[in-house]
C-alpha cells in the first residue's frame, strides 16, 4: 500500500510511502497516476477539485482548492487555503456513544493522604521566582546523595517568571507552580522564595490552601545565612518522611494521562493520534481519566469536540474555551489560523483544519465531561479539556499542573523535551523510532504495514502500565530532560 483513503467521503488520500511521478496507485478502488514526486505523508487528489471546493481529508473539510487541482495532483499548502475564520455561533447538538463499561486494570502507585495516587515517589523543588533557580538546581545536585528509602530522585524544575509580571500573567504562575506543588507524583516539596518577588511565599501559601506540612517545606531566601545549607536540611526532612511511603496495587479508575501532540506530521492522525484514542477509550471506560489540551489545534474541529459533550453546560464551556481563545488570538492582531507549523508543513499537515482534525483523534470517542481553566485541577473523571495553548513545553506544564500522571506524545518529527511527568513519546512513523531511539519510547508505525488498530492498542496499554508502575522509565527520564514553562500573556514590567 502506498496511500490510504482514510474515509470514504475523502477526495484526497496520504502517502504512506514516498510517491514517485508516473506511479499508479489505488485507494478505496479508486486508481489514479501520480503527477509529480511527494514526500510520505502528503496529500494527493483522488479526483479533479474544482476551485473553491472544499478537499475532505477524514470525512471533514480541511480548507478549499486555492485553483483547480487535478486527479493526481499534490494537495497543499501551494493549492489548499484554510475556511476558519474567527468567532463562530455554534449549536449544542449531541452526538454520544458511551462506552460499555469494562472492569479497571491495576497498576503499582503511591497512595498519598488526600486520596489522590502518585506513579512516582520523587521530591520537588519549584522555585517562586526564576532568581532562585541557580540555588535551586545547586540545591538538587547536593540533595542526590540523601536519597534513601523509597525516593526515586531529587527534581528541581526552573523557570524566569515570578516577579515583575501582572494580572493574569501572575495569577497563572501561581496557578500552574501550585498545581506542580501538589502534585501527587511527589511525596515531598521544597518551595524555594527569594523574598522581595511579587510571587511570595505567603502568596503561594495562600493559594496553596491547606497542606501537609510534612510533605511541603517553604524556604525564603533572603531570610538565610546559608540558603543551601537550610535548604539541604529541609530536604533531608523531606525525604526522611517521603522514603517511607511504601508502593501499592491500584485501580486505573485511579490514573489520569494528558494528551499532546507536536512536531506532528501527514501519518500523526492515522496511526499515533487514533491510536492514543484507543487508549482514552479504554481507560476511560475503566474509570480513569485524561485531559485534552492545545485549544489553537482544535480549531476546524471543534464541533465534533462539542457534539460529545455530556451537556448544554459542558458544551457552552467548550464554545467560550474555544471563542475566548480566537479573542486571544485576534487581541494581538493575529490570525486564529497561523498554524500548523514549518515542520508540520513538511510533513504534509497543509492546514490547521487538517491538523486539528488529526489532532484530536487523540480523545477517541470518548465523552467530553468537563472543561478546565488553565492551572485548574481534574475533579470529574473521563475526557476534560483543557484551557492552554500548543506550545508543547506550556501545554504539557499545564497538563502536568492539572493533575496528568503521564503525558501521552504523539510526534511525526521527534522532540527531546521532557514534561515535569513521565512523558511516552509516541511516533507516528517507523523510520523516527528507529532513527531516534533516545528520543521515542513506542512506535505507532505498524499501523500502516502489518499490525491492527487492536492488538496495537492493547500493546500501548500495557506500555502505559508498566511506565506507571514504574516498571519502566520514559526516555526523558532515562536521560534526566524535566522542562516546564509557564504561559505568559501580557506585559512584563
Amino acid at each position: 500500500m502506498n496511500i490510504m483513503k482514510i474515509n470514504p467521503k475523502d477526495n484526497v488520500a496520504v502517502a504512506v510511502k514516498p510517491v514517485h511521478a508516473g506511479q499508479t496507485l489505488e485507494a478505496g478502488g479508486i486508481h489514479i497516476t501520480a503527477r509529480s514526486d511527494m514526500p510520505f505523508g502528503h496529500k494527493i487528489a483522488l479526483c479533479d477539485i474544482a476551485a473553491s471546493s472544499e478537499v475532505i481529508k477524514y470525512g471533514y473539510p480541511i480548507g478549499r482548492a486555492a485553483a483547480g487541482i487535478m486527479a493526481g495532483e499534490h494537495v497543499h499548502s501551494h493549492n489548499v487555503m484554510t475556511n476558519l475564520g474567527e468567532q463562530l455561533n455554534y449549536a449544542y447538538s449531541p452526538v454520544l456513544k458511551p462506552p460499555e463499561p469494562r472492569d479497571p486494570g491495576s497498576f503499582t502507585g503511591f497512595k498519598r493522604k488526600d486520596g489522590r495516587v502518585g506513579i512516582r515517589n520523587e521530591i520537588w523543588i519549584i522555585p517562586t521566582v526564576g532568581c532562585v533557580n541557580s540555588i535551586g538546581e545547586a540545591v538538587a545536585r547536593k540533595a542526590q546523595k540523601l536519597i534513601r528509602g523509597s525516593v526515586q530522585g531529587v527534581y528541581m524544575f526552573p523557570h524566569p517568571y515570578g516577579c515583575s509580571q501582572l494580572g493574569e500573567d501572575h495569577e497563572n504562575t501561581k496557578k500552574a507552580l501550585c498545581g506542580l506543588i501538589r502534585h501527587p507524583n511527589a511525596g515531598g516539596v521544597l518551595v524555594l522564595g527569594l523574598g522581595c518577588e511579587n510571587n511570595g511565599v505567603a502568596g503561594m501559601r495562600e493559594m496553596l490552601g491547606d497542606i501537609d506540612e510534612n510533605r511541603v517545606k517553604f524556604l525564603i531566601s533572603q531570610n538565610c545565612e546559608d540558603e543551601i545549607t537550610e535548604a539541604l536540611a529541609l530536604l533531608e526532612e523531606l525525604i526522611g518522611t517521603a522514603g517511607s511511603d511504601t508502593p501499592e496495587t491500584v485501580s486505573t479508575s485511579k490514573l489520569i494521562v494528558g494528551l499532546k501532540c507536536g512536531g506532528s506530521d501527514g501519518l500523526s492522525g492515522i496511526t499515533a493520534n487514533p491510536l492514543t484514542g484507543a487508549f482514552t477509550d479504554r481507560l476511560t471506560a475503566e474509570g480513569g481519566s485524561v485531559i485534552l489540551t492545545e485549544v489553537p489545534e482544535m480549531f476546524g474541529a471543534e464541533t465534533i469536540l462539542m457534539s460529545r459533550c455530556k451537556d448544554r453546560a459542558t458544551f457552552q464551556k467548550t464554545v467560550s474555551l474555544i471563542n475566548r481563545f480566537k479573542a486571544y488570538f485576534t487581541g494581538y492582531g493575529q490570525p486564529v489560523y497561523e498554524n500548523p507549523s514549518p515542520g508540520n508543513k513538511d510533513g504534509g499537515i497543509t492546514t490547521l483544519e487538517d491538523k486539528a482534525l488529526g489532532c484530536t483523534q487523540k480523545a477517541g470517542t470518548a465523552t467530553v465531561v468537563d472543561v478546565l481553566s488553565y492551572g485548574e485541577a481534574l475533579h470529574e473523571k473521563g475526557l476534560n479539556l483543557l484551557e492552554s495553548p500548543g506550545n508543547d513545553l506550556v501545554a504539557s506544564t499545564a497538563l502536568a499542573a492539572s493533575g496528568a500522571h503521564i503525558i501521552l506524545f504523539t510526534t511525526g518529527r521527534g522532540t527531546p523535551f521532557g514534561a515535569p511527568v513521565p512523558t511516552v513519546k509516541i511516533s507516528s512513523n517507523t523510520d523516527l523510532f528507529k532513527r531516534k531511539p533516545g528520543w521515542i519510547d513506542f512506535d505507532a508505525g505498524p499501523l500502516v504495514s502489518h499490525a491492527s488498530m487492536q492488538e496495537l492498542a492493547d500493546s500501548l496499554y500495557d506500555y502505559v502500565l508498566n511506565v506507571a508502575s514504574g516498571g519502566l522509565l520514559t526516555k526523558t527520564e532515562q536521560n534526566g530532560i524535566r522542562d516546564m514553562a509557564v504561559f505568559k500573556t501580557g506585559v512584563t514590567l
